[in-house]
């Protein structure tokens, strides 16, 4: 073999490795990352059952779980553990594919949404410059879990529930999906680290008040939480879409709710409440993540809460709530918050 064509494929050969070894120890830094930001959201979707139920249990004045390890601590482990024992029934005609897949497909956007949360400047696994069309589209996608829930199981019930919380979701995505609009005109970017560095002088909470009360009504909203949790209101539909689930596989749907609670209480604290900001700059010692991390618990709190206080919703009051009233708001103060970036500049 001629010298130059030695020389050649020596040459190929080292790019090779060289391509091949920066590809793997991407591909590997990427899984180290991915499970140091997962590992933190699982553990708190596991523990916010236990400060769910303690404090619904304070609010009511009783005692919330308190038998399994020091002051019920370890409850939300014996429940995992039941859960992972129980045994899994499948309906005789339901669809097997589609009802197992179901659950998979609600837990995983919730999942998936928190590669573009920042959490500090720079802590952000994927710092895209489309940050919030991303969390859109991707949040998009459980309202086919549920619906494959309710086909699947091949239950008039199960379907009904399923499309009652498929219209529900939708029908507040929109308005949801309104409110970002003004966040995104006065900062002048769709990416979470620009809008957050946008609050620097005032958190958008402040002007955009009626949008930070309505996003957080429509998100109440879209994780089926209560006083809108329609789909699963037992005296009419037994339990929703939920109805033939059993096991981890209805474990699944309940950890996609929570993590999706967590997720948009985050979202909030990005879009209006100044995301890793201290609330006054003398304050700025502390650390970023630890303010970030007070105020998405401040409205998970809220989330608690109402489900203690309210009653539950009629559909038609809900149907009316979101497109009677949350609608035209939200489109009036899209128009109030474009006439003032054109008279007045950005923030």
């Amino acid at each position: 073999m001629p010298d130059y064509l030695k020389e050649l494929l020596v040459t190929i050969h080292g790019l090779g490795e060289g391509f091949l070894g920066i590809t793997l120890w991407t591909l590997v830094w990427t899984v180290i990352k991915i499970v140091i930001l997962l590992a933190p959201v699982l553990f708190m979707v596991t523990y916010i059952t236990l400060a769910e139920r303690k404090i619904i249990g304070f609010m009511q004045v009783r005692y919330g779980p308190n038998r399994v390890g020091f002051w019920g601590i370890l409850q939300p482990l014996a429940d995992a553990v039941k859960l992972l024992f129980k045994e899994l029934l499948l309906p005789e005609k339901a669809d097997k594919a589609i009802f197992l897949l179901a659950p998979a497909l609600t837990l995983v956007p919730a999942l998936v949404a928190w590669a573009v949360i920042p959490f500090s400047p720079g802590i952000v696994l994927a710092d895209i410059n489309i940050g919030i069309l991303y969390i859109l589209a991707i949040s998009s996608m459980g309202v086919y879990g549920i619906i494959m829930a309710g086909w699947g199981s091949n239950n008039r019930f199960s379907f009904l529930g399923g499309l009652r919380s498929a219209a529900q979701m939708v029908s507040y995505e929109v308005s949801m999906g309104f409110t970002l609009i003004p966040v995104v005109l006065l900062s002048g970017s769709l990416n979470l680290t620009d809008v957050v560095n946008a609050q620097k002088g005032m958190w958008f909470a402040i002007p955009l008040l009626p949008m930070f009360v309505i996003y957080f009504i429509s998100v109440v909203a879209e994780t089926n939480r209560s006083p809108f949790d329609l789909p699963e209101a037992e005296a009419e539909l037994v339990a929703g879409f939920i109805t033939e689930y059993s096991a981890m596989s209805s474990g699944l749907f309940f950890m996609g709710e929570y993590a999706n609670m967590i997720l948009v209480s985050f979202m909030g604290s990005i879009l209006f409440l100044g995301g890793w900001l201290p609330p006054v700059p003398f304050l700025s010692f502390i650390p970023g993540i630890i303010w970030l991390g007070l105020k998405a618990s401040m409205l998970l709190f809220v989330f608690l809460w109402i489900r203690a206080t309210f009653p539950r919703y009629r559909y038609d009051q809900l149907m009316r709530l979101g497109w009677k009233v949350f609608l035209p708001i939200s489109l009036a103060w899209i128009f109030i918050t474009g006439l003032g970036v054109l008279l007045f500049g950005k923030a």
